[in-house]
């Protein structure tokens, strides 16, 4: 069966982004991205950088670990603002909205429903495991469903912001076991958890 991998960046302090939900990598953004990061990314996860970033790095190979991605609408939101539709077209990209009635590109899906029924249903149909891109809520809205986690740890604390899980996740603690580590020489730890 596939798993769902949330797959994602945390400072310190558990947040996935400022208050304002804006990329934190992006041209105002505060998180910095050293080249080894890039370099991890690029040989461990290329599937996860979005498609110009793969365009200018000249990555056309599959991915290693997933061929679907999941994400909210704030999340997909950040590309629509930079003008791209759909920044994993080379994934079957699923976008979560109940209030997004057309998708902007025929290549997207939107996922207007329960979206654990939405994932319990991906879960079933072939293929490679589900990327769980954010944002909070949505991590949130999964919760009991993630059946991986690779948290991108950054040597960064911002005191406030979206927390991994969203604000309105319910408290139900979950024990995981650490199957995976690797710190970057700038001070990154990806960090992989499997569902116990």
């Amino acid at each position: 069966m596939r798993r769902l991998v949330y797959y994602i960046a945390s400072t310190v302090d558990g947040f996935i982004a400022g208050p304002d939900g804006a990329d934190p990598t992006g041209p105002d953004g505060f998180w910095p991205v050293p080249q080894d990061y890039l370099a991890h990314l690029v040989a461990e996860y290329p599937e996860t950088l979005p498609g110009p970033a793969r365009t200018a790095l000249s990555i056309t190979g599959d991915g290693r670990h997933f061929d679907t991605v999941i994400g909210g609408r704030n999340t997909y939101e950040i590309g629509l603002k930079a003008g791209v539709t759909n920044a994993y077209p080379h994934l079957r990209h699923l976008v979560v909205s109940r209030t997004m009635t057309v998708s902007p590109d025929p290549t997207v899906e939107l996922v207007d429903g329960d979206p654990v029924a939405a994932v319990r249903a991906l879960k079933q149909q072939d293929g490679r495991d589900i990327w769980l891109v954010g944002g909070g809520e949505l991590a949130g809205a999964l919760y009991a469903e993630i059946d991986r986690l690779i948290i991108k740890l950054a040597p960064l604390t911002i005191g406030t912001g979206i927390p991994l899980f969203g604000r309105g996740t319910a408290f139900e603690p979950r024990s995981w076991q650490l199957t995976g580590h690797t710190v970057l020489p700038s001070g990154t730890a990806v960090l992989t958890y499997d569902r116990t």
